[in-house]
């Protein structure tokens, strides 16, 4: 059965552009506008979303977060094909989930094969997807992180807390975690998102084993996270 991608973008030529290279091995869906995009991925599940950041009535940064926010397109390949260069608007793009983001103009044969390498990526084995899922109250986030590292994990860990509803993403790359974002609070980035949700005593988790190819924003190892933020639960004792 062929991949369908869905393809939003609201420059019909370059909706042309890039069906052109893609539309003889792929079911190609288009949207003009991430409302329509996120309509049309509920109705028709894609195998892979390309988009532009700047689409009209919803970003594609908005989409994607909307998306990773559904179970079912958690392990969904997001790739962003935008004018936006700046390696700020790049670690942004990778925080909110996206799997791989190219600049236009770009060339035909790159994008083929970029598809098909996220796609190939994205084929579930043939066995039980895997994964873990369980509760802070029997295995603490720290204890499990250690784990993580110590199987050289790639994935993601979602971290739920029970109490005020708050939920963490952790970004994990040979067991290292490169990134995390707070679904809220969009100010926590990476290691700070870390040290909040190590506070956590009551709470949720589930990890999902796909590939992360995200550049490391963390820069420290699980070790140092855990002291570092052993050190601040200390602080905030003492000044209690």
């Amino acid at each position: 059965m062929e991949a369908r991608i869905l393809l939003v973008d609201g420059d019909r030529w370059m909706q042309r552009v890039i069906m052109s290279a893609l539309q003889d091995e792929f079911v190609i869906d288009t949207a003009e506008d991430g409302c329509t995009a996120l309509q049309s991925a509920l109705a028709h599940p894609p195998n892979l979303i390309i988009s532009d950041v700047l689409v009209p009535r919803m970003s594609g940064w908005r989409l994607v977060r909307k998306l990773r926010a559904h179970q079912r397109f958690a392990d969904t390949p997001f790739m962003f094909l935008t004018n936006l260069d700046s390696a700020e608007s790049r670690r942004h793009s990778f925080r909110l989930g996206a799997d791989d983001v190219l600049h236009k103009p770009v060339q035909p044969r790159e994008l083929l094969v970029r598809v098909r390498g996220a796609l190939r990526r994205s084929r579930p084995p043939h066995r039980a997807p895997r994964g873990v899922a369980g509760t802070i109250e029997d295995i603490s986030l720290a204890s499990l992180l250690v784990l993580l590292e110590l199987e050289r994990k790639h994935g993601f860990l979602i971290v739920t807390n029970c109490r005020t509803g708050e939920r963490c993403r952790l970004f994990l790359r040979d067991g290292r975690i490169v990134g995390a974002v707070h679904d809220a609070r969009r100010r926590l980035r990476d290691a700070e998102v870390v040290f909040h949700a190590l506070q956590w005593s009551r709470g949720t988790f589930e990890f999902k084993a796909v590939r992360v190819e995200m550049r490391d924003e963390v820069g420290l190892t699980t070790t140092h996270l855990l002291i570092e933020a052993t050190r601040r639960l200390d602080e905030a004792a003492r000044i209690a």
